[in-house]
This record gives structure tokens, sequence and C-alpha cells, in this order.
């Protein structure tokens, strides 16, 4: 069995039998090429989170209980000039006209509140009609005193107000979201003035602006990933030919594998879009290093197609173990729940296999069409290829020990930063780094101190209508604990009005002054659940919401009611990201040593594993000394950066090991074959790893901070990965001197 498993065999059908394969290439392109009419992309956050754990669970069971709170959307009014009696009715008939639209199921604005009266009947709790600012400014001041739900919806300085829309999730099924935002901002513009500004914001935009920019990304990540790949391959290879073809190939691998991820999801998200760009670097340097071997081997007098031949032989085995080893990567995320996350694994292991797939197949039939038609080889490669790798041998040749120290001790000392990170998590990571929701929200954090929703779904005993007395006892007792968290008038639930309790209206007064939808969001129709509601920063910072969720689940217990859950979009999001992050680090560990086995299964030496392991972990460990004194911590893509990049780093190596014990059964010495790898392989590492590199530094530039992170790190992780294949993998070959020196040699007959 060769390195590569046997699976190499799919080149050599190719070059037995390339009409059927050419067919084959061609209705597989056919058909996915259908699917293109069918491609999207879906924005929804809980797409990642499905099925993660604990906190889903909750989240799930509070949805159930009391409808869905990730389509529910916030406006924040403002205006310098709210005293004035005719501002504030303007605002009022805006209050009105948002709860007439098509897709409010209800409301929840200072002008949406009414107070009982004392003959059972109810007023708004806005005056109405005022008629001078001293009278405004006076009724908004007493109301914030006094009323716990308009402390959360109108600014301390009287700036400005905030309005709730909870929205009809039936409506906003298929594209009934984009047309429900689209209503909203034509009702806000038509209430735009010179003295009040209307903002929207909330989890439907914030969808809709990742969205957004996850599309802009899928075209900027293909379009422009080709084509510096396209650039790239023209200079290294020297020939326009050349890079045609070695370009063609990712641009198959790319439409094979849209095509195949929307007829088995049914659609992109923003985690899956990646993938693209991941697939397209991997097939670029691939393809890139199949055409280097076919151009070497051409150049040096071999007949063409027999040079083509000669290349699927030498470079499929390598390139087969090199998918496995990157698909092992990806399969490494399946570990971890979620469903955003087994759809990015899965998708990577499906995008590995059609980039090798691609190669083996279409690429030989291209070149030898290529060949058919008069392509000649370059005279030479680019000495943009060329030029480290006398750099690298001299450092080689030189310093082989202290350069082999050199790389155990910085491993021992890089250790240090690998175990002091910690998980990391920030909601506004997933937006837009200029996104114009995430600044209404901060606009809102400061006026109100948040209107960022935080549940705690409590089980009622009794079930009576308007809430027994024991029962009431329960929700006060929970409203209390978690007030004590979040800071007094910032929690409201059916204990909130005491009031009007205390002026002797009953339970059944304030309930019915409150309206029947309103009541739904503190009681259930049945009267078996409670919900109290905190209002938290939607910019609070992940470990703060954390700390506080634990203190508050420990209360709840500690005061028997161990049955309350506390639970949110802000919750789900923070505790299923940290305990994924957890779960990825240890899938990127268990990816590192599978690998290592493999690669050591594929070459019969345990001897050519451990070797394998410094050059391979050093640009692990080099990241995350990065990380940890920028600050950027284990973040989600994160992880997927570093898990991802160690998966095509381990390709470099292979390939280098590959032709080592090439080099050494051709009957080659320990040191001579070790400088002819660096001759001859040195080169079309550099080139690969310029078109990785060149190719995921556009996901640098994604709007999304993590998708921006991913770009960057994975950037850095195969800049290090190429030192450690240049430098310290040789270095370690020839300072292991004699434990070396009988591996892959030319084995002599007995006699």
């Amino acid at each position: 069995m060769s390195i590569g498993f046997g699976i190499e065999r799919l080149g050599h059908l190719t070059m037995r039998f390339p009409r059927l394969v050419a067919v084959a290439v061609v209705l597989i392109t056919a058909f996915c090429l259908v699917q293109f009419q069918n491609v999207s992309v879906d924005g929804d956050i809980l797409r990642v989170y499905r099925n993660s754990g604990e906190m889903y669970d909750r989240y799930q069971a509070l949805r159930e209980t009391f409808g869905t709170f990730e389509s529910d959307a916030y406006i924040l009014a403002k205006s310098d000039d709210l005293t004035n009696p005719a501002v504030l009715e303007r605002l009022r008939e805006l209050s009105f006209d948002i709860e007439l639209t098509s897709y409010a199921a209800g409301t929840l604005s200072p002008f949406s509140l009414r107070s009982p009266t004392e003959d059972g009947g109810t007023t708004p709790a806005v005056p109405e009609n005022m008629q001078s600012r001293e009278e405004v400014a006076a009724a908004l001041a007493n109301l914030r005193d006094t009323d716990p739900m308009m402390g959360n919806l109108i600014n301390g300085d009287l700036s400005g107000l905030v309005m709730i829309i909870f929205i009809d999730p039936e409506l906003t099924r298929g594209d009934g979201e984009d047309k429900m935002l689209a209503e909203l901002m034509d009702l806000i513009a038509s209430y735009q003035s010179d003295n009040i500004t209307v903002e929207l914001t909330g989890p439907p935009v914030w969808k809709t602006e990742m969205l957004d920019a996850t599309i802009a990304d899928q075209f900027k990540f293909s379009v422009i990933g080709f084509l510096i790949g396209a650039v790239v391959s023209f200079i290294c290879l020297r020939s326009f030919v050349g890079a045609l073809l070695a370009t063609l190939t990712p641009f198959i691998s790319i439409i094979w594998l849209i095509g195949g991820i929307t007829a088995l999801f049914g659609q992109f998200t923003f985690l899956t879009n990646i993938v693209t760009t991941l697939v397209l670097v991997i097939a670029f340097a691939e393809s890139m290093y199949f055409c280097f071997t076919w151009l070497r081997l051409w150049r040096d007098g071999m007949e063409s197609n027999e040079a083509i031949r000669e290349t699927v032989n030498r470079v499929t085995p390598a390139a087969a173990l090199t998918s496995i080893t990157t698909a092992v990567s990806f399969a490494t995320l399946l570990v971890t729940q979620g469903q955003g996350i087994a759809e990015f694994g899965v998708s990577g292991v499906i995008g590995v296999a059609i980039a090798y797939v691609a190669l083996v197949t279409f690429l030989p039939l291209a070149i030898k069409f290529a060949v058919r038609f008069g392509f000649k080889p370059p005279d030479r490669m680019s000495i943009a290829v060329s030029a480290p790798i006398p750099v690298a041998r001299f450092l080689v040749n030189r310093f082989a020990r202290p350069l082999t120290i050199a790389g155990i001790v910085l491993v021992v000392f890089m250790l240090v930063p690998h175990f002091l990170l910690q998980p990391r998590f920030d909601f506004q990571d997933f937006l837009p780094s200029n996104s114009e929701a995430l600044q209404t929200a901060e606009g809102i954090d400061s006026g109100v101190g948040g209107v960022a929703p935080l549940y705690i779904r409590v089980p009622l005993k009794q079930g009576v209508e308007n809430v027994g007395d024991e029962d009431f006892e329960r929700i006060k007792k929970v409203h209390e604990i978690v007030e004590s968290h979040v800071g007094k008038g910032k929690v409201i639930s059916a204990a909130s009005f005491t009031h009007y309790a205390d002026s002797g209206f009953t339970r059944e007064q304030i309930f019915s002054a409150v309206g029947p939808f309103l009541k739904r969001r503190f009681v259930t129709d049945d009267n078996k659940q409670a919900m109290v509601t905190a209002f938290i920063p939607t910019m609070m910072r992940s470990a703060d919401l954390r700390a506080m969720v634990d203190a508050t689940d420990a209360e709840l217990r500690a005061a028997g009611i161990g049955d309350a859950q506390v639970s949110g979009l802000n919750v789900l999001t923070s505790y299923a990201s940290t305990d994924i992050i957890g779960n990825l680090r240890n899938g990127l560990m268990i990816a590192i040593v599978v690998n290592l086995f493999v690669i050591g299964f594929a070459f019969r030496s345990v001897r050519i594993g451990l070797v394998a392991f410094i050059p391979n972990v050093l640009p692990i460990l080099g990241t995350e000394v990065y990380l940890y004194f920028s600050g950027a911590g284990l973040q989600m893509t994160t992880v997927f950066a570093l898990t991802i990049a160690f998966g095509i780093a381990v390709d470099d190596t292979i390939h280098f090991l590959a032709n080592y014990v090439r080099q050494r059964k051709a009957g080659l010495g320990h040191d001579a074959a070790i400088d002819r790898v660096l001759e001859r392989v040195g080169p079309a590492l550099v080139a690969t790893t310029l078109i990785l590199c060149g190719g995921t530094f556009v996901v640098a530039f994604s709007a999304l901070p993590q998708v921006a992170l991913f770009g960057t790190l994975t950037v850095l992780t195969l800049v290090l990965a190429l030192a450690g294949d240049l430098v310290f993998l040789p270095a370690m070959l020839k300072a292991g001197g004699r434990f070396f020196q009988n591996f892959g040699a030319k084995q002599e007959p007995r006699p």
C-alpha cells in the first residue's frame, strides 16, 4: 500500500480511460451548475447553535412556551426637543403606526402602556394633550421613577424613547423578514425630521446585516481569491497557459463545491461560506504543485505525455495523503455539538474530497489538451519562488543542530501561552464592524441601560388565573433575585407593578391595564408558566454575562426555585460559544495527534511521525502566542483557523517527506537527499504558500470581525508552517544523523 492508501488509483484511471473520465467530469460539472439557481445564504445565527447543549435546550423550551424572541426589533427615537408637546405627539403617532404594521404581533413603548384607574378602566401611561414642556418633562420623569417598564424605555436625560416591536414569526418565514424590515424602514423614514431621528436595531436587523456581509464576502472571497491565485500562478510559472492550467482546477473545484453544498444542505451559512475560500486555496496549492512537478520533468527531457503520467505517479499518492490529513482536521469539528459546526466540518471534508478528485481527473486531462494544442514549457521557474531556497539550505547545512534545539525549546516555551489562553466570545464580533444597527444598540445601552432581554422561565404550581398568592410570591422572589444582579428597575414581571398594588388595585385590574398581549409575556394563557424579563446591555461582555447568570442560577437553587431557568439569545450565544470553543480546542489536539499518527503510518515509520511533530506544532503555538499577546483570545473562528491551517500546513510536510523517500530510494545519501528535496520541492512549497496566503488573505478584509480574524490567523499560521517545512524539518532530519540514515534508503538485494 502506498502513502496514498490506494486513493491515487483514481488518477491512474484518468490516464487509462481519459474519455470516460472526461464524460464524468462534464456530467458532474453540469449537475453542479444546475444547482447554482438554488444557491442562497442562511443568516440565522441560531443555526450555528442548534442542538449545542443545555443552553440551546433552555432557549427552545422558552420559545415553545412564550414564543420566539429573535424576531423582536427595537426602535430608538431620539430628539433634543423631546419635551416639546408637538414632538411627543409625533412620536405617539409613530408608536401607533408601528403597532398597525402588517408584521407586528404587539408592541411595547411608552405610548402602548396604560395605567389602571379607580373605576376599573385604564388611561394612557403617557398623558395625552399636554400643553407645556414643563408638563411633559414632569410626566416623563415621574413615569421613569414609578413605572419599571418606563425606566427601560425612556432615556434618563429625556433625549430619546425606545419602542420594542414583537414580530409575528409566522409572517416572517421565507422572504417575509425582508419585507417586514422594508416596511419598517419605509415607516421610519417618513418620521425622520430636523428634530427627530429614528433608528432600527435588533436581531432581525443584525441577521440581515450579517447575511449581506456574508453574501458580499462570498463574492469577494471567490472572485478576488481566484484572481490572486491566477496572478500568483502566472508569476510563479512564468507562463500564461501554465497559470491557466493551474487556475482551472480550483475553478472546477469551486463549481463542484457550491453545487454540492447547495444540493446537500440547501443553503450556505456564514461559516460554510468560508469553506469555499479554503477549498479554493487548497485546490490552487495542489494544482500548482502538480504543475511544478510536471513542468520540471518536461524541462528535464521527459516526453510531455510521459511527464504527465509520471507526475500522476509521483504527486497523487502524496496529494491523497494530504487530502486525508486535511479532511481529518475538518472531521474533528464533528465532535463539537452544534448544527452549524457540524455543517462546517462536513462541508470541509466534502470540499477536500472534491479538490482531490478535480486534481486527479480534470487537471491531467486539461494538461493533455494543452499539450495537444502546442503548449511549451517555460525555460525556468520564477526567481520569486526559488530565492528563499539558498537561504534555507545555508541555514540547514550550517546550523542543523542549533535549529533543532531551538525548535524544541520554542515549543516548550510557547506551551505557556497555549495553556494561558482562555475562550472569549462577544456577540458584537458576529456583526459587521461598520454595523449601523450595532451603533443603535450601543445608543440604547447608553440611554436606558440596554434592552437586550434576559428571560427567566418560572414554572407555576397553582395554575390560577391572574396568578395565585403562592405563585405570585414565587415570581416576586425570582424578580428580586434577578433585580439584585441587573439593577433596580431593570426587571419586569407580574410582580413589577407594586406601585399600583400599593394603591389598592387588584392583580386582575393590573393585568387588564397591561393588556392581553403583554400579559402573555408575563404569564401563559394556561397559567402554568411565568416569565421574568430583565433588560441588560446588548454589548455586555460575555464573561460578565456568564458570571451573572451563574450567580443567578445559584441563588435560585438556594431559594428552592431551581426549576426556574435563565435564558435568552445573548445567554445562548455566550454559553454555547464558550463550550464550542473548548470542544474545538480539544478537536485541534485530536487533529494533531491523529494526523501525525496517519503520517507515521503512511510512511511506515514512527520516526517520521515524531520528526513531523515540531515543524507542524510550531505554527499553531506561534499563532497562539500572537493571540495571547494581542488580546484576541480563543474565539470560535480562531480555533477554526488553527485547526484548518494545521491540516493545510501538514500538506507541505507530506510532500517534503514523500520526495525525501523518493530520493533515498533512488540511491542518494541522507544529506544529499535533503539538499535535493530543498532544491526541487522547496520552490513548489514557496509557490503553494504564496497562493494559500494570497487567497486566504482576502478573508482578512471581511466586514465580519470573526471571519476577518480567521483570515489573518490562517495566513500567519501558513507563513510559520513554511518556515517549519523549509528550515526546521530538514534541520531535524539532518541533525538526526544516524537516526534517519536507513529510512527510505534503497535496499540492496540479498545475495
